[in-house]
């Protein structure tokens, strides 16, 4: 298992944990990111992600794709 901020690029990986606080982690669930889900990261600009989840791209931080463990 590792963070989701060292994937490798346009590799589907399956998130198995979302670690943080309560709220952090409804943030991400309202994101669509939840535990056994398909993820991929798309491309990483500066200190932030773009990542494919349920056939949508959204921009994550550094910090929030480290709570994400794939």
């Amino acid at each position: 298992m590792m963070p989701l901020c060292y994937a490798e690029q346009d590799q589907p990986q399956i998130i198995k944990k979302i670690g943080g606080t309560p709220e952090v982690k409804q943030h991400l669930a309202d994101m669509g990111f939840t535990v056994g889900g398909e993820v991929s990261v798309v491309s990483a600009i500066g200190e932030n992600l773009i990542v494919k989840v349920k056939e949508s791209r959204v921009a994550v931080s550094q910090e929030l794709a480290r709570k994400i463990m794939i």
